[in-house]
């Protein structure tokens, strides 16, 4: 049986608005497939190296946790870079996509530094972007729905026209309400404003992850699974989010 292991980077820190239900969403559904699956906690100074894991996830988190983090994230720079460009998956939610960029700048204008992998910055401005969000992401060249809920202050602006937003909004505001994008794609590197947790309500995308994590070890992942109850709670919250009954 094949056994796969995934990084949970500081969980005691990086918790918000139950993302943690991203971990057991994959879990399941690499069970369901016959895998066995290791979920890891990684807390401050664990310097296990993240090229033995097969995804590696950095939840949400207020900004006083990712100034704890950074140090720590910082000595993994490198190493999780290397990864990122070998085909690494990797999911990183609101305080853990902010701190891929290049800085994160408070409303009192103040600066905490990102690990500068990708040319965005966050700026934090007045009122938070809250609600239920939905997108529409492109997914082997066919258009589907991605639905969450966003909660966040900073706004994150693309200085590269060249990096890819996750997907379009179709309803709620995404990375910063003015230009349409939300999140990071960047091969199996997910970034995103999107909690809730994400993957339970959009299986397409959590498969997007596995289909990568099993192809890193030469498995097909095409072994079809019973998709209708995760169909039909995704279809509900992306009709409530537009504004259906």
């Amino acid at each position: 049986m094949l056994e796969l292991k995934i990084a949970h980077m500081y969980p005691d820190l990086l918790n918000l608005y139950g993302d943690r239900g991203n971990m057991r969403c994959l879990k399941m559904r690499l069970e369901w497939r016959g895998c066995g699956v290791q979920i890891v906690p990684v807390y401050l100074k664990d310097n296990r190296p993240l090229q033995d894991f097969d995804l590696v996830f950095l939840g949400g988190g207020s900004d006083r946790e990712q100034n704890i983090i950074y140090q720590d994230l910082a000595g993994k720079a490198e190493q999780l870079w290397q990864g990122i460009e070998d085909g690494l998956p990797v999911l990183a939610i609101c305080g853990g996509y902010q701190l891929l960029g290049q800085y994160y700048r408070s409303i009192q204008g103040d600066d905490m530094q990102g690990l500068g992998f990708f040319n965005y910055y966050t700026q934090g401005e007045s009122g938070r972007l809250i609600g239920n969000i939905v997108i529409e992401w492109e997914n082997g060249g066919q258009a589907q729905s991605v639905v969450g809920f966003e909660n966040h202050g900073g706004r994150t602006y693309f200085n590269d026209q060249k990096l890819a937003f996750l997907g379009r909004v179709l309803k709620g505001s995404g990375n910063n309400g003015k230009d349409g994008g939300e999140g990071l794609k960047y091969k199996n590197l997910v970034g995103s404003y999107m909690h809730g947790p994400l993957l339970p309500k959009n299986p397409a995308l959590a498969d997007f992850f596995i289909a990568a994590m099993l192809a890193s070890h030469g498995v097909d992942s095409n072994q079809p699974l019973d998709n209708r109850m995760e169909a039909f709670a995704h279809d509900q919250a992306c009709r409530r989010a537009m504004g259906g009954k």
